[in-house]
């Protein structure tokens, strides 16, 4: 078959995920950098909010890229070869936490990653902005 039917993230939902997320950090006093990213690694929006370590933007990019590439949370990747993924892959692939996979219906439709707080912090403002839109949380 030359043809198959997908998902996409709407804007709608990359918005939606973003109120979200920054709604959650805003109530843990954490500033965060979150970026989502489509089921490529396009981005498709971020914020880094006031007061977020201005290089978290750049791990939150990796840790959704990865998420959506691996289809499952980023920190999922072995410690034992998280160094030689990262050097495999210029250092597009991350195997610290706060990347998840967006997932509906069972398929993967993206990925979107926090940084700049603790990897349980960031995991939290995930799985927020996730719910926001009804996908699936790990």
């Amino acid at each position: 078959m030359h043809f198959e039917k997908s998902l996409v993230l709407t804007h709608g939902a990359v918005m939606a995920m973003l109120q979200a997320g920054v709604a959650k950090a805003e109530g843990m006093g954490q500033p965060q950098c979150i970026v989502i990213v489509d089921a490529s690694g396009v981005t498709l929006g971020q914020i880094r909010m006031t007061g977020a370590k201005y290089l978290s933007l750049k791990s939150a990019q990796t840790k959704a890229r990865t998420a959506a590439s691996i289809r499952a949370p980023s920190d999922a990747i072995p410690e034992a070869v998280g160094p030689t993924i990262a050097a495999a892959t210029d250092n597009a692939v991350t195997r610290l936490g706060g990347g998840l996979p967006i997932f509906f219906d069972g398929v993967c439709v993206g990925g979107i990653g926090v940084g700049s707080g603790t990897a349980d912090q960031d995991k939290d403002v995930a799985k927020a902005a996730l719910a926001a839109i009804g996908a699936a949380v790990e």
